[in-house]
């Protein structure tokens, strides 16, 4: 049975629980980053760090436990848990050998000093460089970040007239949303066409996730990025920023976020960059499963722009589709799984085959996925109805990714021509001893044992030949 791959989407506290903690510890030496793990803190877990911010003596554990009811018990766990696992407060024994808690001093320090001010500049304002005479208004850099942003997506659909650096085409690989043949162009995998169907902040921050794990093996400092952009995330959408004092592992970050559309830069070498909105909100609440996390005042005013088009398909049962949009990139996804038929100005025709469907499974796609891209998708019109889909269309689909999965593909290396049935049998005993035996046929002598066996199988047969 093929192996279908389930796209996990980390939120922040998630991510930052996985890294060592000595990364941690690094982490909250920049102010920016304890406000952007603090703003992702349950509501409780918030009460508690802001009870205990200016305590320098630990608190006895049975004293905070009665901050919470009886009944509020479990919620008390799960903040102890977070706050622990993120490493943001200890357990210390007081006098008398009671266990107590006390904040990360580090954390602390640096916390206070996000929400009372003083300390360094998080990062040098456009202003010492004098007016931009190409400055930019939010409506551009919105425009900008999501032309940008759709170019990776064209990409991963296959549009020729999508183009990336060869950077960013290997990380798609890399992520398992891609794959890569010899002398092949890249394609989608079936994590890839989840990644498409999810919204646009949530494959935003698994893209960055992705990139974030491939960081250190580029030479870059993890801890130097990730505050980097936790910065850009109290970023003032609209203010230009400069890049005096960057190092080289960050101006490569940046061109690199220039690429994704989070931030915009009117050249390579320019000295000052513009946030756009997919940058500010990355950090700023999105990345929660719930997304009931405050945000920012920098980025509370507007959502994070989507590349969707909701309800624009109808589907009949004759397997016919009609996607009312303009979207090339939900055009793109369409024929994915279907045989395009005709284009209009505002609608383009598409049929559903045998061939399509077993193509789009071929490439990873499964069955379910293409039902619930349908589904998901569906024009108002087809909302109306009970079912959304056809059932005719729906059990179609999956009775063509049935007939492809009736068939299993193991390689194997094949043995025949025995000239006794003696010699088949110790040899085949030999490889059902070593696990590796595949298929075997005793009327016509003939078996597969694997390729991981056909070494040992084959110096067993040697030693048997010379002993006989």
């Amino acid at each position: 049975m093929k192996l279908r791959v389930q796209l996990q989407c980390k939120n922040l506290h998630e991510y930052l629980r996985e890294l060592s903690p000595e990364i941690l510890d690094r982490l909250y030496n920049h102010p920016a980053t304890c406000l952007a793990v603090y703003r992702e803190l349950p509501s409780l877990a918030k009460n508690y760090v802001m009870r205990m911010l200016f305590l320098d003596q630990p608190l006895p554990q049975a004293a905070v436990a009665l901050w919470v009811k009886k009944d509020s018990q479990k919620d008390h766990d799960e903040c102890v848990s977070v706050l622990a696992g993120l490493r943001l407060w200890h357990s210390q024994q007081l006098q008398g050998g009671l266990q107590g808690y006390i904040l990360n001093p580090v954390f602390k320090e640096n916390l206070r000093i996000a929400l009372l001010g003083g300390g360094k500049a998080w990062a040098d304002e456009g202003a010492t460089l004098g007016p931009d005479r190409h400055a930019r208004d939010i409506e551009s850099l919105d425009r900008y970040a999501m032309e940008r942003w759709e170019v990776i997506l064209h990409f991963m659909v296959g549009s020729p007239s999508a183009a990336v650096s060869q950077d960013l085409a290997q990380l798609l690989v890399q992520a398992g949303l891609m794959k890569s043949e010899a002398g092949e162009a890249p394609y989608i995998t079936s994590a890839g066409f989840q990644f498409l169907l999810l919204d646009t902040a949530s494959q935003l921050w698994y893209f960055t996730l992705q990139y974030l794990k491939t960081a250190q093996s580029r030479g870059m400092d993890l801890v130097e990025i990730l505050s980097f952009l936790f910065q850009l995330s109290f970023s003032t959408l609209g203010r230009d920023y400069s890049v005096e004092g960057m190092s080289e592992s960050l101006l490569t970050f940046l061109q690199h976020l220039r690429e994704f559309g989070l931030v915009f830069q009117r050249k390579r070498k320019s000295r000052r960059y513009y946030p756009t909105r997919l940058a500010i909100t990355l950090a700023a609440g999105v990345t929660s499963s719930s997304s009931s996390s405050s945000s920012s005042s920098s980025s509370s005013s507007a959502s994070t722009p989507s590349t969707g088009d909701a309800g624009f398909i109808v589907v009949e049962t004759n397997y016919r589709i009609y996607a009312y949009t303009n979207s090339e990139l939900q055009i793109a996804l369409v024929a994915l799984f279907s045989e395009m038929l005709y284009r209009f100005p505002n609608v383009v025709v598409a049929q559903v085959t045998r061939e399509s469907v077993q193509q789009a499974i071929a490439n990873g796609i499964t069955a379910q996925q293409i039902i619930h891209f349908l589904r998901t998708r569906a024009h108002p019109v087809m909302l109306k109805q009970t079912p959304i889909l056809p059932p005719t269309i729906t059990d179609q689909i999956r009775l063509w990714e049935l007939e492809r999965d009736r068939l299993q593909f193991t390689e194997g290396v094949l043995y025949n021509q025995f000239l006794s049935q003696a010699d088949f049998e110790v040899l085949r005993d030999r490889a059902q001893g070593l696990g590796c035996l595949v298929w075997q046929d005793v009327a016509h002598r003939v078996m597969v044992v694997s390729p991981q066996g056909h070494s040992e199988v084959k110096r067993f047969w040697k030693r048997q030949k010379t002993h006989t």
